[in-house]
């Protein structure tokens, strides 16, 4: 199964040529410091493979998706990981949000869930660094590992939180059902809801490609039912913007005029789709009834002076008058709950520097992100679908806690060491030694709006 898109269209297809050609070789050795690098390989991408669907097993501390990612990133540590200088801002600004963390929480340091709240912190962001980092060698096929073991693991998370919804697991159900609501092999289903998006976004992708339609749309409906389920306002949310983004972006990089109308054939085919869907489970009383209730905007609990958007105007007092922060985990001993929007959280958690911190690294990678949604890639597909789950994770941030949501590090990871990987495959075009055709075709593709029309 692959995740990219058939040959890129003339005139897209010569620069995507040119990007093949170099994406796999990135950075220049000799054969024979090359050589065993190749041969570990293989055990490199069986790794990547089970970190990416461990990702949906979260359900303990530490999850088998810590012990995945400890072995994979040690194993790449020693056989060879280097960093681009285009991921400086990336490690910076990570770097001085852990350390508001590890700054905030030297007041509360008898706690001992804050401590390891801030250790985890710091792993997640090491996850984050090595995904952009990994994606300098071999970019295409790391890329297409990783995800598939993503796309495993949401399948698998789906069909459990599914059967386990509908009673079909027997006593075991309870296991994948919180307060009614479908969670799978997460702690919360506002998670699960959440992690679907991605996996969704690059199936609707491939089927906007024309690629295998019925067994990507069969997969995509497996992963909707279970969005869906979840009865997470935010997952529904993030669902509409980001797919949104996604049909915007896609349409607008489209290079022929069949293109753009396989898009809005898939696009109508798919809401018409989604809507038999769910007819279908609104038909089931207990889903109505439910979704009855989920579906209105504001709930009991985010109401009044110290419901969830009262405490976000309490918590932004506490926040200016702390510029050290309150440390982590001690918003809810005062108003009950988290705080639910991590802009403010990171704010208590780890003063103006962990706030301030996590606003320009959501800045600088929705703005730096866009300029290349429209150049010619291998990869191009995918970065479209990994740059609207961005935004639609950036967005219900507002209103929960993705702090330690691991998805979104990989998510991050992986949009950087794009960017990373396609600026430095326009940079190796561009040398001295190479055509100057082909220099001036990839400067054209980096210039601002990326691409063609």
């Amino acid at each position: 199964m692959s995740f990219f898109a058939k040959p890129v269209p003339t005139p897209g297809q010569a620069r995507g040529r040119l990007f093949a050609a170099h994406a796999t070789a990135f950075p220049t050795r000799t054969s024979a410091a090359y050589g065993p690098r190749l041969a570990i390989e293989p055990l490199r991408g069986l790794l990547l493979w089970l970190t990416g669907f461990a990702c949906a097993f979260v359900f303990i501390e530490p999850s088998p998706y810590e012990v995945a990612a400890i072995l994979t990133i040690l194993l790449f540590v020693i056989t060879g990981l280097s960093l681009r200088a285009q991921l400086a801002p990336l490690l910076l600004i990570l770097v001085l949000i852990n350390a508001g963390y590890a700054i905030a929480v030297v007041q509360v340091s008898d706690d001992q869930k804050a401590v390891n709240w801030v250790l985890i912190s710091l792993f997640l962001a090491v996850t984050a660094i090595f995904y952009a980092a990994m994606l300098g060698d071999n970019t295409q096929r790391r890329l297409e590992l990783l995800l598939r073991g993503y796309l495993a693991a949401a399948l698998v998370a789906s069909l459990a939180a599914t059967a386990a919804y509908f009673r079909l697991l027997g006593s075991a159900s309870d296991l994948f059902v919180l307060y009614g609501r479908a969670r799978g092999t997460f702690n919360d289903p506002n998670v699960l809801g959440s992690f679907l998006i991605m996996p969704a976004l690059l199936l609707f992708r491939r089927m906007v490609a024309g690629d295998r339609l019925l067994r990507s749309g069969l997969m995509l409906l497996v992963l909707l039912v279970g969005v869906f389920l979840t009865f997470s306002r935010g997952a529904w949310a993030q669902l509409v913007v980001s797919g949104m983004l996604l049909m915007t972006v896609a349409f607008l990089a489209s290079h022929s005029a069949g293109e753009r109308l396989r898009i809005v054939l898939v696009v109508v085919g798919g809401m018409l789709a989604m809507a038999a869907l769910l007819a279908a489970l609104l038909s089931m009383g207990q889903v109505s009834e439910l979704f009855s209730e989920r579906a209105a905007l504001e709930q009991d609990y985010d109401a009044g002076h110290f419901g969830r958007f009262g405490r976000y105007a309490l918590g932004a007092q506490i926040a200016l008058d702390h510029p050290l922060g309150i440390g982590p985990l001690q918003f809810y001993k005062i108003f009950i709950e988290d705080p639910h929007n991590t802009f403010l959280n990171d704010f208590l958690s780890g003063g103006w520097l962990a706030g301030f911190g996590y606003l320009a690294l959501s800045a600088v990678t929705l703005v730096a992100g866009i300029r290349f949604l429209r150049v010619s890639t291998p990869w191009q597909s995918i970065y479209q679908a990994v740059y609207a789950a961005y935004v639609g994770v950036i967005a219900e941030s507002l209103i929960v806690d993705i702090d330690h949501w691991r998805h979104y590090f990989l998510i991050l990871g992986v949009l950087w060491g794009l960017m990373a990987a396609t600026r430095h495959a326009a940079g190796v075009l561009r040398s001295p030694t190479q055509d100057m055709g082909r220099a001036d075709l990839m400067g054209r593709a980096l210039a601002w709006p990326a691409g063609p029309a």
